[in-house]
């Protein structure tokens, strides 16, 4: 079943600054803060302080932030993702069969992830991005 779909706010190395800006402007709660040091084995000093996820509660609504990986460039248009929360693989794994059909670009494959059982990012056929997550 899903259970959200969600705003997903991708940031150019500002990632600290972004969650402290929309805590403030729109009177969020931080619900997690997480930074590449904290999950990435090895990480190179220059990511240490990127964030990797942040969750901030506004009103009934979550939006999540999160810098892009220094691995990609960042790119505009691509900042904001719609991403679908569901509370199980099997309902993952069926939404994504569906919107990936066609899709101009996968970014990541339906697969497991140390976040989620069932996680996949694409691009669908009409330009859309869009994130699939499991929590369960």
């Amino acid at each position: 079943m899903i259970k959200s779909i969600e705003v997903y706010l991708i940031t150019d190395g500002n990632g600290k600054d972004a969650v402290e800006f929309y805590k403030e402007a729109l009177n969020a709660e931080i619900l997690s803060l997480t930074f590449f040091k904290d999950k990435i084995p090895n990480c190179p000093k220059e990511n240490e302080d990127l964030v990797l996820n942040a969750q901030l509660k506004i009103g009934n609504n979550r939006i999540m932030i999160s810098d892009e990986n220094p691995d990609f460039k960042y790119k505009h248009g691509y900042n904001m993702t719609s991403c679908i929360i569901v509370d199980n693989a099997v309902e993952a794994k069926n939404i994504y069969d569906k919107l990936s059909v066609d899709a101009r670009k996968i970014h990541m494959p339906l697969q497991e992830t140390f976040w989620s059982v069932a996680y996949a990012n694409f691009e669908d056929k009409f330009g859309m991005m869009w994130q699939i997550s499991t929590e369960i």
